[in-house]
């Protein structure tokens, strides 16, 4: 069906379209210059956005499911009964598959990426993003703590860990290279872990560092249209600003001249200061000043909020410290040669002071980075807090009335050991469609695809919410805010209706992205008898059982890449 979308007010920050009153006209599932008969939806008043990408989210694979698993409690939370169109829901921080696309598309996003995908355990995960309805999805492997990985790091052969990227990204139907405790993991294999950037793995002697800039050659050498995306050392620790200053220098100097060359997740986990928990402190205003000064790097928050939620991520040790620290449930999760990942519920109080200063580092760092381009609003969902809380974050952002009001009911430690109470600025409309649509969609390298934008050709996914930026005063009507981004007046993916006022009334297939980078057939054909050998001695399958076939992605969008 055409549509024809009239008199909304338009943020398109891709293409400088800043709050104007304009007609959007939508044919075989992309944005037109005009359309025949098409049936007219009145957004006269209305906010009008592209559709929403979250750029890094853990939604499908064996940690997810083993966070299912473990926390029934959780699942009794988020129950919907199954409904005409709709399939029965379960889970409040974990949620199952079909509540996440549900979720994700009443509050108008249409993209989502899995942010940390085991290569071994692709297939699993691609039959769980099969099943997620709606929304377009990706999965970034991880490729960090790989045998081989480190092999080629060591050796210094940047050819072949490059053809060994290329091969692990066509194997698993992959989108970029994701970097989890570089060598920590790996190190957690034998019981340890690492502190610092220059640490020497075990049995590898390899370094941190010497991990993230050979990844980082080998992305730019397959001209892949993400960077790397690498979630630093030293998680969580009082006085990991250090590590992730050292981290984010490690590519000075290096450039790109359409993207940035390092994307570091969930910042506010690795934004802290101190020397334990008694003296805790923000460090967000160092970090957002390194940002400040550097266009080669791009962050996401990680913001936490107040809640019970469930931490999982492909770094063992921290959640095994976050497991001594709450003497919770706890898994662990080997992945033979590869990685490894735990799972631990997690509690975050406003009155626990290491918590409150969390989340006002949260708050912090979109508040103190001065390009809103170079970032994109997550809650590492569902680690800070589930991405259900996304409206809440915005006004919070919007409105220092709103972060007043929060401040006052959290520990007092806020006000000495954090900036955020004497922090003025509050970002406007253009800022929150740049930070959940447009710069999320830059970063991944998907708006040259049709996503965040709503340019011709693109995309015809829309959100529309029943709200006016020309008469709400987001600092004042902060309540409101809240209320128009819980839920849309319609969201239109791929030029379909899938939902309106908070009701699903489509549920299409998405489609997956992946990138399948071309590489000289003479490199690859170095690499594999190397890798055929590990198979043979190390993994608990054959190297023929190990691809993701193409029956598991049946919406392919596939990107093609050449790379030097």
């Amino acid at each position: 069906m055409d549509l024809l979308i009239k008199n909304g007010i338009v943020y398109d920050p891709i293409n400088k379209i800043n709050g104007e009153k304009m007609d959007i006209f939508t044919s075989n599932g992309k944005i037109v210059s005009n359309a025949k008969d098409p049936k007219v939806i009145d957004a006269d008043g209305k906010l009008v956005l592209p559709g929403g990408v979250e750029g890094h989210s853990h939604i499908a694979g064996g940690k997810v499911n083993a966070g299912r698993i473990m926390r029934p409690e959780d699942g009794r939370k988020g129950i919907e009964p199954k409904g005409k169109l709709t399939r029965a829901c379960s889970g409040y921080s974990v949620p199952n598959v079909y509540a996440t696309g549900y979720r994700y598309a009443r509050m108008g996003y249409t993209f989502v990426m899995e942010a940390a995908m085991p290569p071994m355990a692709a297939r699993h995960t691609h039959e769980e993003l099969i099943e997620i309805p709606i929304v377009d999805k990706g999965a970034i492997p991880l490729l960090d703590n790989h045998w081989m990985t480190m092999e080629c790091v060591k050796s210094g052969d940047m050819d072949k860990l490059t053809a060994y990227v290329a091969w692990i990204l066509k194997a698993t139907k992959g989108y970029g290279i994701k970097i989890v405790n570089p060598g920590g993991v790996e190190a957690w294999a034998w019981g340890k872990n690492v502190s610092g950037l220059h640490d020497r793995v075990p049995k590898f002697d390899v370094s941190p560092a010497e991990i993230v800039k050979a990844l980082s050659i080998a992305n730019e050498r397959l001209n892949l249209p993400h960077s790397i995306h690498i979630h630093c050392n030293n998680i969580g620790h009082p006085g990991n600003s250090e590590t992730t200053l050292e981290t984010y220098g490690l590519l000075s100097g290096v450039e790109n001249s359409d993207r940035q060359v390092m994307h570091a997740t969930h910042t506010q986990f690795h934004s802290y200061g101190g020397s334990n928990w008694g003296d805790f402190c923000s460090k967000a205003d160092e970090v957002a000043k390194y940002v400040n000064a550097h266009d080669n790097l791009t962050i996401d928050l990680g913001v936490v909020m107040f809640c019970d939620t469930t931490t999982m991520t492909g770094d063992g040790p921290h959640e095994f410290n976050l497991y001594k620290l709450t003497r919770r449930k706890w898994s662990n999760h080997d992945v033979e040669l590869e990685t490894g990942s735990g799972v631990v519920p997690f509690v975050y109080g406003a009155k626990i002071p290491p918590h409150a200063i969390m989340w006002a580092v949260g708050i912090e760092l979109p508040l103190l980075i001065d390009d809103p381009w170079k970032m994109m609003i997550t809650t590492d969902h569902p680690n800070g807090c589930p991405f259900t809380f996304y409206p809440q974050i915005f006004a919070l952002l919007m409105s220092k009335k709103k972060r007043e009001a929060m401040i006052s009911e959290v520990h007092p430690v806020v006000n000495s050991n954090t900036i955020l109470p004497s922090i003025d600025r509050e970002l406007g409309w253009n800022d929150i469609a740049i930070m959940t649509r447009a710069a999320p969609a830059r970063i991944l390298g998907i708006d040259k695809h049709g996503k965040g934008h709503l340019g011709s050709g693109a995309d015809a996914d829309i959100s529309i919410y029943d709200i006016s930026p020309e008469e709400v005063d987001p600092s004042r009507d902060y309540a409101k805010i809240e209320d128009a981004f819980s839920y849309t007046a319609y969201t239109i993916k791929s030029g379909q209706i899938v939902a309106k006022d908070n009701e699903i009334v489509a549920v299409p297939s998405g489609k997956t992205f992946f990138v399948d980078p071309e590489i000289d057939k003479s490199l690859m054909d170095a690499m594999l008898p190397d890798l055929e050998l590990k198979f043979k001695e190390y993994y608990s399958i054959n190297l023929a059982n190990y691809p993701v076939q193409d029956a598991y992605v049946p919406n392919p969008y596939k990107i093609s890449t050449k790379g030097a």
